[in-house]
């Protein structure tokens, strides 16, 4: 008996750590995986600072909410601009959400909100963003994503129970041809 009450008090203390997190990376302790979606907004209308979606743009956003609806997604995130606010609107309106908005200069502190609220987001970003916050989770980027043209990458990254992630790239909408093609 003895025995048991110290390898369970073993796992709480073990449990406790993750909690509040060692080496300076917390860990919010779950019973599921936490699952991220990750895009690039959809298509620009043109290449100012903040354009809105082109029509491209807003038929490859409305695809994205119907291809999420069933996806349990309890969280959208999304930076400040046109672009991407217009990309997941349609998203969180399918799911019932509100859009979070968050700062794309601070990429380590959305993960960090990510990691600690657990369940399942999409993440709206750029194409220099989006990789590199598949990335901080612990996740494949893969190639870099072509500016002018590829919006059509999808990246399902989980984070199992003991912190491992897992990534699966998808491809949705129209396809991108790629360079050259």
């Amino acid at each position: 008996m003895t025995r048991t009450r110290t390898h369970g008090s073993a796992l709480l203390l073990i449990g406790s750590l993750l909690a509040v997190g060692l080496g300076g990376a917390s860990i919010a302790v779950a019973h599921e995986p936490l699952v991220i979606f990750l895009v690039r907004h959809a298509e620009k209308s043109d290449a100012s600072s903040d354009p809105e979606l082109s029509a491209a743009g807003r038929m490859r956003a409305a695809g994205l909410a119907g291809l999420l609806r069933d996806s349990s997604i309890q969280h959208v995130h999304s930076s400040d601009f046109i672009r991407t606010r217009d990309t997941a609107a349609p998203v969180a309106s399918a799911l019932g959400v509100e859009v979070d908005l968050y700062d794309p200069r601070n990429l380590p502190a959305l993960v960090e909100q990510l990691r600690q609220a657990g369940g399942r987001h999409l993440v709206v970003g750029h194409s220099n963003t989006t990789p590199e916050v598949v990335e901080l989770l612990g996740g494949e980027p893969g190639t870099e994503i072509d500016e002018p043209g590829e919006y059509d990458r999808l990246y399902v990254v989980t984070i199992g129970l003991h912190g491992e992630a897992n990534t699966v790239l998808m491809r949705y909408g129209e396809p991108f041809a790629g360079p050259g093609d």
